[in-house]
């Protein structure tokens, strides 16, 4: 029996990054061999197991045979005669088919130290193509590995698949797990280059990919395709160091505008009510978490409101603050504000430019928070009101506690 380290841990090494999890293949051994060395099975659809000691996860070396459409169509052979060269033969990528003994010798097959070294995305075998995840696998790392091409032939095959309707037996858990970690990395516009030059992407979120070549005005969007945008904002919200609700909310954001119809272009009224009706479909189909959800739908809804909340007075302000619902949730608030900023500073040229209206706004939520609204309700109680009156007077309060402070602000200044 021999183990052997393989995938992210040996190609990250290579590249001088943090590695990550350590996973190892183990070759010339059988299920209850290991058991009996004190490995705890964990795998479902394959043999995996747990090391003993370090707990780390160790794979019985296997091949795959392709049985339906879909990445769940496979009969899986794992067993002792399986070789490690036959286990790194199915994996996706060159650069994640290299493998490390313990004394650390590698063994690599496939040329994935020269592609490492020539920083290209090519597939092992033209057994990619019987895995539709390896489509999205791949532009994950497109976006973690920005610097890096995808070989010409593997974009080809990646065509072929989409135009075959590979992608469409992809079930929602796999889409939204490989999105999700492709929208964390620090280039996320990488992931959709590359998902919608192999058509992809139509297929997976045509929403998203029906906003390019969408015209904007200029005097807002010096970029003026929508499209082009989309992909500026993402990256802002990598630069940012924004959280996965942010950046799914940047993402949806502007769905609407591939919907505006074309003889009012490029002017979007109205984009975000269809904005917030377009995420709503995209998030049930992909079945994304609730908090990402909510956060979308108030950024789409509300960021027009918010880039031009600078000049607001103080009733409509505290309306916007309710609209948000940030009086009950102001740490979700700080997450819109924080979507807004990265729709502001991913146009062209204005990636540094500061956004104050994300200030005036938190300043104004501070301010409404700091309303004793207890104090107010036993006063409307005490004069006979209840209801929609109380919540009226506490609004009412709100709003008079932002006018004093803000005039005081301008007091201030103007000293």
């Amino acid at each position: 029996m021999k183990r052997f380290l393989v995938g992210g841990a040996v190609r990250d090494r290579l590249l001088g990054r943090p590695a990550g999890d350590r996973d190892w293949v183990v070759v010339g051994a059988s299920p209850d061999e290991l058991v009996k060395l004190g490995y705890t099975p964990v795998g479902r659809d394959f043999p995996v197991f747990l090391h003993p000691e370090t707990k780390e996860e160790c794979a019985l070396a296997r091949t795959e045979r392709k049985t339906a459409p879909g990445y769940r169509g496979f009969v899986v052979h794992a067993a002792p005669d399986v070789t490690l060269e036959e286990d790194l033969a199915r994996r996706d990528l060159t650069i994640n088919a290299i493998a490390q003994d313990e004394s650390g010798q590698l063994t690599d097959p496939h040329g994935g130290q020269r592609d490492l070294n020539d920083k290209v995305l090519r597939h092992v075998s033209p057994a990619f193509s019987e895995d539709p995840v390896r489509i999205l696998r791949l532009a994950r790392f497109a976006a973690r590995f920005d610097d890096f091409t995808v070989a010409p032939e593997t974009l080809a095959l990646m065509r072929d698949m989409a135009e075959a309707g590979e992608v469409d037996h992809l079930v929602p858990e796999r889409v939204w797990q490989e999105l999700s970690r492709g929208l964390m990395e620090s280039k996320p516009s990488r992931m959709f280059e590359v998902l919608r030059d192999c058509g992809a992407l139509a297929r997976l979120l045509p929403e998203v990919e029906r906003l390019w070549g969408v015209p904007q005005r200029a005097d807002h969007h010096p970029e003026v395709d929508t499209g082009v945008h989309l992909m500026m904002v993402l990256d802002m919200s990598a630069r940012l160091n924004a959280d996965l609700p942010v950046r799914y909310a940047c993402l949806c954001h502007d769905l609407g505008k591939g919907t505006t119809p074309e003889h009012v272009l490029p002017r979007h009224i109205g984009h975000e009510e269809r904005s917030a009706r377009l995420l709503k479909g995209m998030s049930e189909r992909l079945r994304a978490p609730v908090d990402c959800r909510e956060l979308a739908d108030v950024v789409a809804r509300e960021h027009g409101n918010i880039h031009r909340s600078g000049d607001l007075k103080a009733a409509p302000t505290v309306r916007l603050l309710e609209r948000c619902d940030a009086i009950r949730k102001p740490q979700r608030f700080k997450q819109v504000l924080l979507a807004c900023e990265c729709d502001a500073r991913g146009r062209l040229g204005m990636d540094e430019q500061p956004y104050p209206q994300a200030v005036r706004l938190q300043a104004a939520l501070d301010i409404a928070l700091s309303v004793d609204t207890a104090k107010v309700a036993k006063k409307c109680m005490e004069a006979g009101k209840q209801g929609p009156a109380v919540g009226k007077a506490i609004q009412d309060a709100r709003v008079t506690a932002i006018e004093i402070a803000w005039a005081k602000s301008r007091a201030e200044n103007d000293q």
